[in-house]
């Protein structure tokens, strides 16, 4: 019997459990852990933040009677050169190997950590934005990502769980730089996008870390202090040397949404402006990829899901489809278990074959730790050694069998 249901905000009543919401948790004052409402005034706060919830029936004191489902206008998708009219777009080919561009794309994801612990840790003591150490930091990152981007797409995934307020940022520019790549878009917008993603949560530097890392419901408020970081992080740039129009955008738009829920202004679609689209995508999937104070990864997998959910609703399609396809259906980092029952991480994707991605193979399939991990590319390896298809048979928990993604050596 199905105890999940998809339930419209207008249709909620006292007593339904709500496990899930139309948005990530974060971009809420609401508990993590999922929730009964116990008042209508409960009712209504849910109602000002989400269009559409998940109602878990058998927690629930009384179940739905119904299901309203949500209605979207179709309209013709954009493709990226209607998106950006006035650049000129191209195909970047890799012009480097994974095995060569490792080694270059760690150090480039070192220089730039390095960058960002100088960077913030500047802010944090009362200092002003150093541009030319964020434009040095970017850089080796940048030229990286054209070569070859599953290199520092996978380091990206390696990040310090207890680190999260400088380490998302190292996310946030990694994502943004392969997102532009897969759209085409030139170095300079490339530049833009890796700087904008470095930059855009600046402001939480000045909101209390109890509030950023609190499990407990937010007050209103509180919740407020918490958005604040935007006007923040917008008056931190001001009389540095950032002149970009694009990384302003993206510093004061990326909490806009696409529906016109999001803040600091509630704009809708078109009137977000460009680059803040983007760096909504990218905020939303690093943070929802990587261990907080307050909540566990998910996925990679399961995030890209959700992100195709939330098409049309926090985010504009196209820019959702563009950025799947530059991380893959399964992204780098990805824990994996074979047909065989081996378990592997995701290494890097075929943009011609989506589904049979290149892993590290970890444990047996007794789920032991192998002495060496192997490397297999599952588009030239269709078999395994007893001659049965060779296949992903789903994603894992990110620390499922105890596996520590920062352990891993290559």
């Amino acid at each position: 019997m199905l105890e999940i249901i998809k339930i419209f905000c207008a249709d909620l009543e006292v007593g339904m459990y709500v496990s899930r919401l139309d948005r990530p948790w974060l971009e809420t004052p609401f508990s993590l852990q999922g929730f009964q409402l116990q008042s209508e005034e409960e009712v209504n706060r849910l109602r000002e933040y989400c269009q559409y919830v998940y109602v878990d029936t058998s927690k629930s004191s009384q179940h739905a009677a119904s299901v309203r489902r949500k209605e979207r206008t179709e309209r013709p998708r954009e493709s990226n050169q209607q998106l950006f009219p006035d650049r000129m777009l191209k195909a970047y080919p890799e012009t480097s190997t994974w095995e060569e561009e490792y080694p270059r794309a760690k150090q480039a994801v070192q220089t730039l950590s390095d960058g960002i612990d100088v960077i913030f840790g500047k802010i944090a003591d009362g200092g002003s934005l150093d541009m030319v150490t964020v434009k040095k930091s970017i850089e080796p990152m940048l030229e990286s990502i054209v070569r070859h981007p599953a290199a520092c797409i996978w380091l990206a995934r390696l990040k310090q769980e207890d680190q999260y307020a400088y380490q998302h940022p190292l996310g946030a520019s990694i994502w943004a730089v392969a997102l532009g790549r897969q759209m085409g878009l030139p170095k300079a917008d490339l530049r833009t996008l890796a700087i904008g993603g470095l930059l855009f949560d600046v402001g939480k530097l000045g909101v209390p870390k109890e509030l950023l890392d609190s499990s407990e419901p937010l007050s209103d408020a509180q919740f407020q202090q918490v958005r604040d970081h935007v006007k923040l992080g917008v008056e931190t740039i001001k009389g540095s040397a950032l002149m970009n129009q694009d990384v302003i955008d993206m510093i004061t738009y990326h909490h806009e949404r696409h529906d016109g829920s999001g803040y600091p202004e509630r704009l809708r679609g078109d009137a977000i402006p460009l680059f803040a689209r983007i760096a909504a995508i990218v905020d939303c999937y690093d943070a929802i990829t990587s261990h907080r104070a307050y909540a566990r990864a998910i996925p990679p997998s399961s995030a890209v899901k959700m992100l195709h959910e939330w098409k049309d609703i926090d985010f504009q399609a196209e820019l959702v489809e563009e950025f799947i396809q530059a991380v893959g259906i399964y992204p780098a980092g990805t824990l994996v278990e074979l047909s065989t029952g081996e378990v592997a991480v995701v290494m890097a994707g075929d943009k011609s074959h989506r589904l049979r991605p290149r892993v590290l193979v970890l444990l047996d399939d007794q789920k032991r730790p192998l002495a060496e991990p192997k490397s297999v590319d599952l588009v030239s390896v269709k078999t395994a050694d007893d001659g049965t298809p060779l296949d992903i048979k789903g994603s894992l928990e990110p620390d499922a069998h105890g596996i520590e993604m920062d352990a891993i050596q290559l």
